[in-house]
């Protein structure tokens, strides 16, 4: 059987829009909807309210003159309202020719927001749509409220439904306004109405009070119902609209009888891209488009991964444009990092990888998160580290710093199986520390070389804070050198470079 073919509509640019604080600008609103139509491949997109203000108007124009120069326009669509022609006056100025209107789609509405009969409603909806039908505008029909309407009222609904089936629309939009609809009731109300309407075309456009929009979005489906209203990263007011990509991601994996036209590749790069306009963060752990969903970090799944794909599912990285990772930190194991450097091309033998891989879960103890870009750092510690035999150890010390005082510094330190200690002040905690030593080698009669350049930086790219490398320049009369120290904090990562300095000396 030929799977059928079912319309996405985006409604970012409209019910996305009324996520708490959050509004494009005119430029923002003509590049995400060249992005969406061209790029995505959406079918439909909701650009706008009529009569919201002056700066909605030119947004319209821009997206309506673009659209118009591609063959667009009939996909641009505004939302309008039951308002005696005053939005269809502002859709002609807009340049739109789809509209969206706004009905009462539950008796409750009606009757204590209208204060109207049903008959009066249909007539001033007829008036709009013949209204809209002289002026070119095509019209869909959204019945705001209608899942509480099939809840209390389906008598008026079914009313409703046998006088938009006898006008001229295109399409009737069904929302669960309120999130209320559990996937059962979705797929039974739909059912009904779809049976008894079988030449009409019906949209379903979820929200997620819930949690539940995706689940209703799938009994929707299967109902038979002909389109659906998504949003970019799943905006809207409260908890928001059903999210374009995990519907999308759902309907190529489990709905086999039905086809849709959108890009999966291109889901991240737009997600990323409205989550930069509008400054809305996408949570690290949301399905397909969050940051941690292709991250493995645990080392077992890792070494699965190398053996026959072991923990991977249908939702492979590539398909939307991304690239799995494998994350270091404690619970890494050698085959998380074997991966990273794989990425990197670099290579270790047994004993290095070890050393590499305890110097990860170490640095993952104190800081959640040590990523690849740090990898090239760690290796360069430890395999420096093994460069010398270690007969100076920094066995413990105490950093003061208290407002009003001096920070100050008390040390303990092996030196040939030797243990001195001293406190010293200093400018800082690290300056303390290096008088501290200064006066433990003064009683030994040695001398420290001179600390001559002192830079902190770390790993280029990283976002992770789980790593300072702090590289040091000292000069002796015979030369000058460097040792790297690297840690979470700043002042230890110093403090590891000097103890790497006094087994050089």
């Amino acid at each position: 059987m030929k799977a059928r073919t079912i319309e996405i509509m985006d409604t970012t640019l409209r019910d996305g829009e009324q996520t708490s604080g959050i509004s494009f600008s005119a430029s923002e609103k003509l590049t995400l909807a060249k992005l969406l139509l061209e790029e995505l491949k959406v079918d439909r997109i909701e650009v706008a309210s009529a009569r919201v203000s002056e700066g909605e108007l030119k947004a319209v124009q821009n997206i309506t003159e673009w659209a118009a120069s591609e063959g667009y326009l009939l996909k641009v669509e505004v939302l309008t309202f039951v308002d005696n022609g005053v939005s269809l006056k502002w859709m002609q100025e807009a340049g739109a020719k789809v509209q969206n209107l706004l009905t009462k789609g539950s008796l409750n509405h009606l009757t204590h927001q209208l204060k109207k009969t049903p008959e009066q409603h249909f007539k001033d909806i007829e008036n709009v749509v013949l209204k809209g039908q002289e002026l070119g505008i095509e019209t869909n029909v959204y019945l705001e409220d209608w899942s509480n309407g099939m809840r209390n009222s389906p008598e008026y609904v079914f009313q409703f439904l046998d006088f938009l089936t006898s006008q001229p629309i295109k399409r009737i939009l069904l929302p669960d306004t309120l999130g209320v609809l559990t996937h059962t009731e979705t797929g039974e109300f739909l059912k009904k109405i779809i049976e008894r309407y079988p030449d009409t075309h019906f949209d379903f456009h979820g929200h997620n009070d819930y949690d539940l929009s995706v689940a209703n979005v799938m009994e929707a489906v299967k109902a038979g119902c002909h389109g659906l209203h998504l949003t970019v990263n799943g905006m809207g007011e409260r908890a928001g609209n059903a999210p374009l990509a995990s519907v999308v991601a759902v309907i190529n994996d489990f709905l086999p009888e039905v086809t849709i036209g959108v890009k999966e590749s291109s889901l991240y790069k737009v997600s990323k891209l409205v989550s930069a306009f509008t400054g809305f963060t996408i949570p690290d752990n949301k399905p397909i488009v969050g940051d941690n969903v292709f991250t493995q970090t645990a080392g077992i799944h890792a070494d699965g991964d190398s053996k026959k794909n072991l923990y991977f599912n249908d939702l492979l990285p590539e398909r939307f444009g991304r690239k799995r990772k494998y994350a270091l930190g404690k619970t890494s194991g050698k085959a998380n990092i074997q991966k990273n450097l794989q990425e990197l091309g670099l290579t270790l033998n047994d004993d290095e990888l070890k050393k590499v891989t305890e110097r990860i879960i170490e640095l993952g103890d104190k800081k959640e998160r040590v990523t690849k870009d740090d990898l090239p750092y760690i290796i360069s510690d430890v395999l420096d580290s093994d460069l010398h035999q270690q007969k100076v150890f920094v066995k413990s010390y105490v950093l003061t710093h208290s407002k009003g005082l001096k920070p100050s510094t008390t040390l303990s330190i092996e030196i040939d199986g030797k243990t001195y200690e001293e406190n010293a002040q200093g400018d800082g905690q690290f300056d303390a520390f290096i008088n501290a030593l200064k006066k433990v080698y003064k009683k030994e009669n040695r001398e420290l070389p001179k600390l001559v350049d002192y830079a902190v930086r770390i790993p280029p790219g990283s976002n992770s804070d789980a790593l300072c490398e702090t590289v040091i320049t000292w000069q002796t009369k015979e030369k000058d050198f460097t040792t790297r120290g690297l840690d979470s904090d700043q002042t230890v990562s110093a403090i590891k470079a000097t103890e790497k300095m006094l087994n050089l000396v």
